[in-house]
């Protein structure tokens, strides 16, 4: 029988030094988006209280009880600049967006549910994951955690060949290079039977199953470290190994649909 995976603890209070930027990030949100905001949640090294001051991100999940009109858009990236620049501590904010009738619908229960239940701790609303129960580590979940890796390639192998600034070619490389790393691990979750948190954590569970990767997962480190490489050197990462996990994970689901 498959084991439930674990909660991240929503009681032991988060590292002090992060508590201050927390409380601003929920207090902005809450004033730049009104009655638009469902509810704030915090994932990541932060959520798991093992953030490094000055050099983790921090990452938060929005709740929308509707779609955002343009002003409020705008808003939302004036948090997140205001933030990033009188928090210099904080070397970058990362929202992940959901709607509320998406968190709650049927088709998103392996995506969101999972998402909120076993990834994230609530900072501010109602909180959503305890309309879940636990989750069992499924190739069903695995699915819903990638998303749409295809497309999410695509998108930033456009924007990394567009993009003439270089903060912004570095940003897209270490974005791109993070979703890959676990998506490796989303090909092997069903298999190991647990749930991975960290960047590390996911390329030592994916290795096990394929060391023949080694040195691409040490390459896609290199551009997560925030290394300046050739654009040529970033291009063929995706088009080559985000390639091969796009197709091995079309083989896994002939094989277990």
């Amino acid at each position: 029988m498959a084991t439930a995976l674990p909660t991240l603890n929503n009681q032991t209070p988060f590292q002090p030094e992060y508590m201050p930027v927390l409380i601003d990030t929920v207090n902005q949100l809450r004033a730049a988006l009104g009655s638009a905001l469902h509810s704030v949640y915090l994932y990541g090294s932060v959520a798991q209280r093992k953030a490094v001051w000055g050099h983790s991100d921090l990452n938060i999940t929005v709740v929308l009880n509707r779609n955002l009109n343009s002003s409020e858009e705008s808003a939302l990236n004036t948090v997140k600049w205001r933030i990033t620049t009188y928090q210099p501590k904080v070397p970058s904010l990362d929202f992940r967006i959901g709607q509320f009738s998406d968190v709650v619908s049927i088709g998103g229960i392996f995506e969101w549910g999972f998402w909120l239940k076993h990834c994230c701790v609530c900072l501010y609303g109602d909180d959503l994951s305890t309309r879940f129960g636990c989750f069992e580590p499924s190739w069903d979940v695995a699915k819903a955690m990638n998303g749409d890796i295809k497309a999410m390639l695509a998108d930033y192998r456009h924007k990394i060949m567009t993009t003439k600034v270089v903060k912004n070619y570095l940003e897209y490389c270490q974005f791109i290079s993070k979703k890959m790393l676990r998506s490796c691990f989303a090909l092997v979750m069903h298999r190991e039977k647990c749930l991975a948190h960290s960047l590390s954590d996911c390329a030592d569970i994916f290795l096990r199953y394929y060391p023949e990767k080694n040195v691409e997962v040490e390459r896609l480190f290199t551009l997560i470290e925030g290394t300046q490489v050739p654009k040529r050197a970033a291009l063929f990462m995706i088009e080559q190994f985000g390639g091969w996990i796009v197709a091995e994970f079309d083989k896994i689901e002939r094989k277990i649909g």
